[in-house]
Protein backbone atom coordinates (compact mmCIF):
# COMPACT_ATOMS: atom_id res chain seq x y z
CA UNK A 1 0.00 0.00 0.00
CA UNK A 2 1.63 2.96 -0.95
CA UNK A 3 1.96 5.44 1.93
CA UNK A 4 0.49 9.33 1.37
CA UNK A 5 1.49 12.68 2.77
CA UNK A 6 -1.82 12.75 4.24
CA UNK A 7 -1.41 9.88 6.01
CA UNK A 8 1.51 10.61 7.96
CA UNK A 9 -0.50 14.19 8.29
CA UNK A 10 -3.04 12.33 10.00
CA UNK A 11 -0.97 9.84 12.65
CA UNK A 12 1.44 12.71 13.11
CA UNK A 13 -1.62 15.01 14.56
CA UNK A 14 -2.91 11.75 16.40
CA UNK A 15 0.71 11.03 18.46
CA UNK A 16 2.80 14.40 18.20
CA UNK A 17 5.30 12.09 16.61
CA UNK A 18 7.76 13.36 14.03
CA UNK A 19 7.26 12.44 10.09
CA UNK A 20 10.07 10.23 9.77
CA UNK A 21 8.76 8.05 12.30
CA UNK A 22 5.04 8.16 11.19
CA UNK A 23 6.15 7.43 7.90
CA UNK A 24 8.34 4.44 9.39
CA UNK A 25 5.67 3.32 11.10
CA UNK A 26 2.84 3.40 8.58
CA UNK A 27 5.13 1.35 5.98
CA UNK A 28 5.83 -1.46 8.33
CA UNK A 29 1.94 -1.66 9.47
CA UNK A 30 1.36 -1.40 5.58
CA UNK A 31 -1.25 2.25 5.73
CA UNK A 32 -3.04 0.54 9.07
CA UNK A 33 -3.23 3.63 11.43
CA UNK A 34 -3.93 1.86 14.71
CA UNK A 35 -1.44 -0.46 14.02
CA UNK A 36 1.35 1.87 13.65
CA UNK A 37 0.55 3.68 16.61
CA UNK A 38 0.78 0.28 19.39
CA UNK A 39 4.27 -0.45 16.90
CA UNK A 40 5.04 3.19 18.25
CA UNK A 41 3.61 2.73 21.17
CA UNK A 42 5.87 -0.81 21.55
CA UNK A 43 8.79 0.36 20.29
CA UNK A 44 9.05 3.84 22.68
CA UNK A 45 9.09 6.21 19.83
CA UNK A 46 6.17 7.99 21.21
CA UNK A 47 7.87 7.62 24.78
CA UNK A 48 10.64 9.77 23.12
CA UNK A 49 8.28 12.25 20.78
CA UNK A 50 6.10 13.25 23.42
CA UNK A 51 9.30 14.95 24.60
CA UNK A 52 9.41 16.65 21.33
CA UNK A 53 7.25 19.86 21.91
CA UNK A 54 9.60 20.67 25.00
CA UNK A 55 12.08 23.74 24.02
CA UNK A 56 15.94 22.71 23.33
CA UNK A 57 17.58 26.09 23.52
CA UNK A 58 20.60 24.77 25.57
CA UNK A 59 23.36 21.93 23.64
CA UNK A 60 26.47 21.93 21.86
CA UNK A 61 28.41 22.85 18.96
CA UNK A 62 30.46 20.13 17.71
CA UNK A 63 33.68 20.16 14.72
CA UNK A 64 35.30 17.80 12.85
CA UNK A 65 37.99 18.31 10.20
CA UNK A 66 38.81 15.55 7.66
CA UNK A 67 42.49 13.65 7.70
CA UNK A 68 43.64 16.17 5.28
CA UNK A 69 41.81 18.78 6.50
CA UNK A 70 40.22 19.87 3.32
CA UNK A 71 36.84 19.32 4.86
CA UNK A 72 35.19 20.48 8.18
CA UNK A 73 32.10 19.77 9.41
CA UNK A 74 29.72 21.64 11.93
CA UNK A 75 27.16 20.59 13.68
CA UNK A 76 24.61 22.12 16.58
CA UNK A 77 22.82 19.64 18.54
CA UNK A 78 20.15 21.05 20.97
CA UNK A 79 19.18 19.52 24.64
CA UNK A 80 16.88 21.30 27.27
CA UNK A 81 19.04 21.92 29.75
CA UNK A 82 22.82 22.64 29.81
CA UNK A 83 23.45 19.78 32.47
CA UNK A 84 22.50 17.22 30.05
CA UNK A 85 24.58 19.37 27.45
CA UNK A 86 27.64 17.84 29.28
CA UNK A 87 26.16 14.56 29.99
CA UNK A 88 28.55 11.96 28.13
CA UNK A 89 26.31 9.92 26.47
CA UNK A 90 25.35 13.54 24.63
CA UNK A 91 28.42 14.50 24.00
CA UNK A 92 29.24 11.12 22.13
CA UNK A 93 26.03 11.22 20.16
CA UNK A 94 26.61 14.85 18.86
CA UNK A 95 30.32 13.97 17.85
CA UNK A 96 29.12 10.71 15.96
CA UNK A 97 26.34 12.89 13.95
CA UNK A 98 29.64 16.14 13.00
CA UNK A 99 31.41 12.66 12.09
CA UNK A 100 29.35 11.24 9.91
CA UNK A 101 28.14 14.49 8.74
CA UNK A 102 31.70 14.53 7.62
CA UNK A 103 32.00 10.89 5.92
CA UNK A 104 28.22 11.52 3.98
CA UNK A 105 28.19 15.15 3.26
CA UNK A 106 24.42 15.37 4.22
CA UNK A 107 23.72 18.81 5.97
CA UNK A 108 20.12 18.74 5.81
CA UNK A 109 18.60 18.12 9.38
CA UNK A 110 15.77 16.43 8.03
CA UNK A 111 17.76 14.21 5.71
CA UNK A 112 20.53 13.63 7.83
CA UNK A 113 17.74 11.77 10.04
CA UNK A 114 18.33 8.60 7.36
CA UNK A 115 21.99 8.95 7.41
CA UNK A 116 23.58 5.54 9.30
CA UNK A 117 26.48 6.64 12.12
CA UNK A 118 29.59 4.32 12.80
CA UNK A 119 27.57 2.09 15.62
CA UNK A 120 25.05 1.12 12.72
CA UNK A 121 22.08 2.92 13.68
CA UNK A 122 20.54 5.95 11.75
CA UNK A 123 20.88 9.31 13.74
CA UNK A 124 17.33 9.01 14.21
CA UNK A 125 17.45 6.28 15.72
CA UNK A 126 20.23 7.12 17.99
CA UNK A 127 18.48 10.23 19.20
CA UNK A 128 15.24 8.97 19.92
CA UNK A 129 17.47 6.13 21.89
CA UNK A 130 19.06 8.96 24.08
CA UNK A 131 15.76 10.66 24.22
CA UNK A 132 14.35 7.81 26.01
CA UNK A 133 17.93 7.39 28.34
CA UNK A 134 18.12 10.81 29.07
CA UNK A 135 14.42 12.24 29.53
CA UNK A 136 14.67 15.39 27.70
CA UNK A 137 14.25 17.10 24.51
CA UNK A 138 17.08 16.62 22.16
CA UNK A 139 17.76 17.62 18.52
CA UNK A 140 20.05 17.89 15.68
CA UNK A 141 19.38 21.85 14.54
CA UNK A 142 21.19 22.29 11.70
CA UNK A 143 25.13 20.68 10.19
CA UNK A 144 27.10 22.91 7.93
CA UNK A 145 30.20 21.12 5.48
CA UNK A 146 32.77 23.62 4.66
CA UNK A 147 35.33 23.35 2.16
CA UNK A 148 38.94 24.30 1.56
CA UNK A 149 39.46 24.93 -1.92
CA UNK A 150 42.57 25.92 -2.66
CA UNK A 151 42.92 27.31 0.56
CA UNK A 152 42.99 26.29 4.22
CA UNK A 153 40.45 25.86 7.12
CA UNK A 154 40.78 27.06 10.47
CA UNK A 155 38.57 26.31 13.65
CA UNK A 156 37.86 27.24 16.64
CA UNK A 157 35.88 26.16 19.66
CA UNK A 158 35.12 28.42 22.14
CA UNK A 159 35.83 26.19 26.13
CA UNK A 160 32.12 26.27 26.90
CA UNK A 161 31.46 24.09 23.48
CA UNK A 162 28.33 26.45 22.79
CA UNK A 163 30.38 28.58 19.66
CA UNK A 164 32.34 26.70 17.27
CA UNK A 165 34.05 28.53 13.97
CA UNK A 166 35.79 27.42 10.93
CA UNK A 167 37.11 29.95 8.46
CA UNK A 168 38.52 29.40 4.77
CA UNK A 169 41.73 31.47 4.19
CA UNK A 170 44.40 31.86 1.73
CA UNK A 171 47.87 33.03 1.84
CA UNK A 172 47.92 33.01 5.51
CA UNK A 173 49.79 30.91 8.41
CA UNK A 174 48.06 28.96 10.32
CA UNK A 175 48.15 31.66 13.64
CA UNK A 176 46.47 34.00 11.36
CA UNK A 177 43.66 31.44 10.63
CA UNK A 178 43.16 30.50 14.14
CA UNK A 179 43.48 34.37 15.46
CA UNK A 180 40.75 35.12 12.74
CA UNK A 181 38.94 32.27 13.58
CA UNK A 182 38.45 33.69 17.04
CA UNK A 183 37.77 36.92 16.12
CA UNK A 184 34.23 35.23 14.20
CA UNK A 185 33.50 33.86 17.49
CA UNK A 186 33.76 36.72 19.35
CA UNK A 187 32.38 39.38 17.04
CA UNK A 188 29.69 37.44 15.42
CA UNK A 189 29.98 39.35 11.90
CA UNK A 190 26.81 38.99 9.42
CA UNK A 191 28.45 38.57 6.73
CA UNK A 192 32.21 38.55 5.07
CA UNK A 193 32.08 41.86 3.31
CA UNK A 194 28.84 44.49 2.56
CA UNK A 195 27.29 42.27 -0.27
CA UNK A 196 26.94 39.67 2.04
CA UNK A 197 24.34 41.49 4.38
CA UNK A 198 21.14 40.77 3.82
CA UNK A 199 19.59 43.60 1.64
CA UNK A 200 16.53 43.63 4.19
CA UNK A 201 18.56 44.16 6.94
CA UNK A 202 20.25 46.93 5.12
CA UNK A 203 17.06 48.22 4.11
CA UNK A 204 15.11 48.34 7.43
CA UNK A 205 18.74 49.79 9.17
CA UNK A 206 18.64 52.87 6.43
CA UNK A 207 14.94 53.38 7.19
CA UNK A 208 15.71 54.08 10.76
CA UNK A 209 18.80 56.18 10.51
CA UNK A 210 17.04 58.11 8.35
CA UNK A 211 14.62 58.74 10.18
CA UNK A 212 16.91 59.65 13.39
CA UNK A 213 18.47 61.73 10.82
CA UNK A 214 15.43 64.20 9.81
CA UNK A 215 14.81 64.62 13.25
CA UNK A 216 17.54 66.79 13.47
CA UNK A 217 16.40 69.29 11.54
CA UNK A 218 19.49 69.36 9.00
CA UNK A 219 19.14 70.32 5.37
CA UNK A 220 18.84 67.74 3.14
CA UNK A 221 21.72 67.29 1.55
CA UNK A 222 23.78 67.50 5.22
CA UNK A 223 21.00 64.84 6.33
CA UNK A 224 22.10 62.77 3.06
CA UNK A 225 25.66 62.87 4.44
CA UNK A 226 25.24 62.27 7.63
CA UNK A 227 23.24 59.25 6.30
CA UNK A 228 25.52 58.00 4.11
CA UNK A 229 28.24 57.71 7.17
CA UNK A 230 26.38 56.27 9.65
CA UNK A 231 25.09 53.49 6.97
CA UNK A 232 29.10 53.33 6.22
CA UNK A 233 29.72 52.78 10.14
CA UNK A 234 26.96 50.04 10.42
CA UNK A 235 28.07 47.93 7.34
CA UNK A 236 32.03 48.23 8.67
CA UNK A 237 31.01 47.17 12.50
CA UNK A 238 28.82 44.32 10.76
CA UNK A 239 31.25 42.49 8.56
CA UNK A 240 33.91 40.75 9.13
CA UNK A 241 36.40 42.75 6.50
CA UNK A 242 35.23 45.68 8.24
CA UNK A 243 35.59 45.39 11.53
CA UNK A 244 38.63 46.33 13.70
CA UNK A 245 40.34 43.25 14.66
CA UNK A 246 39.87 42.03 18.02
CA UNK A 247 43.54 41.58 18.90
CA UNK A 248 44.36 44.86 17.50
CA UNK A 249 41.72 47.30 16.99
CA UNK A 250 43.93 49.09 15.66
CA UNK A 251 43.68 47.84 11.99
CA UNK A 252 40.76 46.21 10.31
CA UNK A 253 40.51 42.74 9.31
CA UNK A 254 40.99 43.88 5.80
CA UNK A 255 43.85 45.90 6.64
CA UNK A 256 45.29 42.89 8.73
CA UNK A 257 44.33 40.69 5.70
CA UNK A 258 46.21 43.07 3.06
CA UNK A 259 49.43 43.19 5.19
CA UNK A 260 49.95 39.57 5.34
CA UNK A 261 49.54 39.11 1.88
CA UNK A 262 46.10 36.71 3.24
CA UNK A 263 42.57 36.95 2.37
CA UNK A 264 39.36 35.12 3.83
CA UNK A 265 37.17 32.87 0.90
CA UNK A 266 34.29 32.50 3.54
CA UNK A 267 33.83 31.69 7.38
CA UNK A 268 30.96 29.99 9.45
CA UNK A 269 30.07 30.40 12.89
CA UNK A 270 27.56 28.28 15.29
CA UNK A 271 26.39 29.45 18.42
CA UNK A 272 24.36 26.74 20.27
CA UNK A 273 21.25 27.73 21.29
CA UNK A 274 21.41 30.97 18.60
CA UNK A 275 17.57 32.01 17.56
CA UNK A 276 15.59 29.97 19.75
CA UNK A 277 13.07 31.69 22.42
CA UNK A 278 14.10 30.83 25.70
CA UNK A 279 11.48 29.75 28.44
CA UNK A 280 11.66 32.32 31.38
CA UNK A 281 10.68 30.70 34.43
CA UNK A 282 9.03 33.28 37.26
CA UNK A 283 9.37 30.77 40.52
CA UNK A 284 7.73 34.00 42.41
CA UNK A 285 4.80 33.52 40.44
CA UNK A 286 4.54 29.84 40.09
CA UNK A 287 4.66 29.39 43.79
CA UNK A 288 2.15 32.02 44.05
CA UNK A 289 0.10 29.78 41.23
CA UNK A 290 0.46 26.62 43.41
CA UNK A 291 -0.63 28.75 46.60
CA UNK A 292 -3.87 30.57 45.14
CA UNK A 293 -4.59 26.41 43.42
CA UNK A 294 -3.91 24.90 47.00
CA UNK A 295 -6.39 27.38 48.58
Amino acid sequence: MSITAAMVKDLRERTGAGMMECKKALTETHGDMEAAIDLMRKSGALKAEKKSGRIAAEGRVVIKLSADQKQASLVEVNSETDFVAKDSNFVGFAESVAEAVLASGVTDAAALADVKLASGQTVEEARAALVAKIGENIQVRRAQLVEAGAGSISTYLHSNNKIGVAIVTTGSEAELGKDLAMHVAANNPAGLDESSVPAERVARERDIQLDIVMQTGKPREIAEKMLEGKMRKFLAELTLLGQAFVKDPSVTVAQLLKNKGAAVTSFVRFEAGEGIEKKQENFAEEVAAQARQAG
